[in-house]
């Protein structure tokens, strides 16, 4: 006969988060006198070491066999109490959480009363729970030393290099032919006004040459299956036609190339052949055949690059491939999508040629872009004299195609450039038109200052149209919120600062992978303070601009942080998994539907044949505990550890107690 449980009920005053509202001491006499309750005590701060103390020791004196906290939310201490059962002795498990805090005292701030009537209720669905809470055995996984980076910018080069320094092995992963991202397009970065390529090419060259380090280029993730420790992911390797080993970037397959496209790593400002090398720094230095632009993969159709080769590096039929690499973690590290500001018709971008994005300008401003660094106007090739930019196009609103969220970036993007223009343009004239000017990091408040010092405008007020006058001159009808004059001023230039969008691919990157995006579309972190980047699926962690926009700065000391965590994971050599997952309780009722098998998002459930039948099987390191298989299951033949049939009729019984 089993004995009667011993319920120790711990309340914490949190400061005065708790006990500020609520009445503790009449908590206490409650919970006190719940069926199964041994003990009942609070504390001021009960996840101290005094109060942990409490615990431990009503556990070791045999009074407590099981506990239930009553305090703030468990994803925050709940960790933290495990441990204490753990060291007096009791199986680590026998633990239930009432949320107090979040659940109670902070809803019901002006309502003492009812705060209390609250906690009254979450206490005794906690302790019926505790009742039945049986000890569980966490799982441990084994996890080798190899990691995959999906995306080659600058959080992915970071992370890479910080692993392979480690002594790990590291597969980077890149669409484009070169790694580099979005800072390769840079001229300068702010506040410090670096030269980007100067920061960046080292690193780029640093990942191609190091020993611990397989870059594969030009190529895709198209698959991922497995879990932590074992993950099998298939990755496509597009063909390039040029023997990147073999090339020795002299040029002269494009010099004979007779095709010309626009080039897109200039923003359609110049122009480059089918044979192509990415820019000047890129890694791996070597020509790419762009087969969409190519006139025909055969010597019989044009065949000049061929014949112009003397390295004897390209290869006309090199078809796709498809490798497929056994990693124990995952960095994704895909970077965003600047916005298109096309459908933003008022501005008048791709009708005047001279209303830019900020990308755009940076290209010009670069000293190895199409104008080696000279800033004209597009429509006449003139120097400007007045530039206007305007900030959040496309950030900061509700309109449809908009995002309502801060891109980060654009204020201090738009000023560093309007530093750059007051160096090249001898008495330009640069005005921003800006919403809020967000200068959050270190030292971007002085890099603020030092742009008014340095003469550049600064309006408060959102442009409501842009337009051409009879003279060729773009004028800007915008309101000066500080002053309430309407302004109509003419400019030779307008930049649009663009804000950051969710990267195309990662909607179908998240489904590969199973893990969520968030409302914006960027992917989801497992908690935004404690967990910043992990995601929901072990083993798998985000960094830089695709779990938000960001700038450089905090692109690598996040991208430095998803590397330390893989690291911390893979020196282990193990994972311990929490033992809430989902088990075949009863193989004779399972009927082998799929039921659970579809409604698991993920991929935690097979069905296996045994004795002739089929019979669901679940993977414990892929579950989550989610649940949504036992509710699928027609016959009952599922359930999820320490949150079983029992467990949650109990609570729900202790909750209607009260009504």
């Amino acid at each position: 006969m089993a004995h009667e449980p011993k319920i120790g009920v711990y309340i914490c005053h949190c400061g005065t988060n708790i006990a500020g509202v609520i009445d503790v001491e009449a908590l206490r006499s409650f919970a006190e006198a719940l069926p199964g309750v041994s003990v009942a005590r609070t504390y001021i701060y009960m996840c101290s070491e005094p109060g942990q103390k409490l615990v431990k020791d009503d556990i070791e004196a045999g009074l407590v066999d099981r506990v239930v906290i009553a305090a703030c939310s468990p994803r925050l201490h709940e960790p933290t109490f495990r441990r204490v059962l753990e060291e007096a002795g009791l199986n680590p498990y026998m633990l239930e959480f009432a949320n107090i805090r979040e659940h109670s005292s902070w809803v019901h701030m002006e309502e003492p009363e009812r705060a209390l009537r609250v906690a009254e209720d979450l206490i005794r669905m906690a302790v019926a729970k505790a009742a039945l809470l049986e000890p569980e055995e966490a799982v441990e996984v084994p996890i080798g030393r190899r990691a995959l980076v999906i995306g080659g910018g600058i959080a992915g080069i970071s992370a890479a290099l910080d692993l392979a320094d480690a002594g790990f092995e590291v597969y980077l992963v890149e669409k484009s032919p070169s790694i580099g991202g979005h800072m390769a397009q840079l001229d300068k970065t702010f506040p410090t006004m670096d030269c980007a390529q100067c920061i960046l090419t080292p690193k780029m060259v640093d990942v191609a040459r190091h020993p611990n380090i397989r870059l594969l280029t030009y190529s895709e993730v198209v698959g991922v299956d497995g879990y932590v420790g074992n993950f099998k992911v298939r990755i496509l390797k597009k063909p390039r036609h040029v023997d990147s080993d073999r090339c020795t970037a002299c040029g002269e397959c494009a010099k004979v190339c007779p095709v010309e496209i626009q080039d897109e790593f200039n923003l359609g400002f110049s122009w480059r052949k089918a044979i192509y090398i990415p820019f000047p720094q890129a890694v791996p230095s070597a020509y790419v055949l762009d087969e969409d632009a190519c006139l025909g993969l055969t010597p019989l159709a044009c065949g000049e690059c061929l014949k112009a080769c003397q390295a004897e590096a390209i290869n006309l039929d090199e078809a796709p491939e498809e490798i497929e690499v056994k990693v124990d973690t995952i960095i994704v590290a895909i970077g965003f999508e600047p916005y298109c500001p096309l459908d933003d018709e008022e501005y008048g971008y791709g009708r005047y040629e001279d209303v830019l994005t900020a990308l755009e300008m940076e290209r010009l401003l670069n000293a190895s872009g199409p104008t080696g660094g000279k800033v004209v106007r597009p429509s006449d090739g003139e120097v400007p004299k007045k530039i206007a930019y305007i900030q959040c196009v496309g950030s900061r609103s509700l309109r449809p195609g908009h995002a309502p969220y801060c891109s980060r970036i654009c204020c201090m993007f738009a000023i560093k450039q309007a530093l750059e223009l007051k160096e090249k343009i001898p008495g330009v004239d640069v005005w921003i038109f800006y919403t809020d000017i967000r200068a959050f990091g270190k030292g971007y408040e002085e890099f603020y200052w030092r742009a008014q010092e340095a003469g550049v405008r600064f309006v408060r007020g959102r442009v409501a149209e842009v337009w051409r006058d009879r003279g060729g001159k773009l004028v800007v009808r915008a309101e000066d919120t500080l002053t309430g004059r309407i302004l109509e001023e003419p400019f030779d230039m307008v930049v649009l600062a663009i804000g950051l969008r969710p990267p195309e691919d990662a909607k179908k990157l998240a489904e590969m992978l199973k893990i969520p995006l968030g409302p914006d579309g960027f992917f989801l972190e497992a908690h935004p303070k404690l967990r910043p980047v992990d995601t929901v699926v072990d083993g798998i962690f985000v960094c830089g601009a695709c779990q938000g926009p960001k700038d450089i700065v905090d692109t690598v000391a996040q991208a430095k942080a998803a590397a330390s965590s893989a690291m911390a994971l893979m020196a282990k050599g193990k994972l311990v998994i929490e033992p809430f997952f989902a088990t075949v309780v009863d193989v004779e009722r399972c009927r082998g539907c799929g039921r659970c098998e579809e409604a698991c998002e993920f991929g935690a459930i097979s069905l296996e044949e045994r004795g002739g039948r089929l019979v669901a099987q679940v993977n414990e390191t892929l579950c989550k505990g989610c649940g949504a298989c036992r509710v699928a299951c027609p016959t009952g033949a599922l359930s999820v550890k320490h949150f079983t049939d029992e467990q949650i009729k109990a609570q729900i019984l202790a909750a209607l107690a009260s009504s």
